[in-house]
């Protein structure tokens, strides 16, 4: 799969289980500082992550992920 796509399938889950504004969420986004997304809602996202894509993400690699980037990143990474 390639990264757009990856990206590209983030974003309408951000849109889709929290409710996110499309137009805010980029690769440099914050979770929290600039989505105002709290740290319950953002486990919400990584369980979605890990359905959608078919990853498991431990929870020590969850705990550093602040950016949409650092997620793209690490689902791409999975999918290697």
């Amino acid at each position: 799969m390639e990264r757009a796509e990856i990206e590209s399938k983030f974003t309408e889950l951000l849109v889709s289980e929290l409710g996110l504004d499309a137009d805010k969420i980029n690769p440099g986004a914050r979770f929290e500082e600039d989505l105002e997304v709290d740290s319950l809602g953002v486990v919400e996202l990584l369980m979605a992550l890990e359905d959608e894509f078919d990853v498991t993400i431990p929870d020590e690699e969850a705990e550093n992920l602040t950016t949409v980037g650092e997620a793209i990143d690490l689902v791409v990474a999975k999918l290697a």
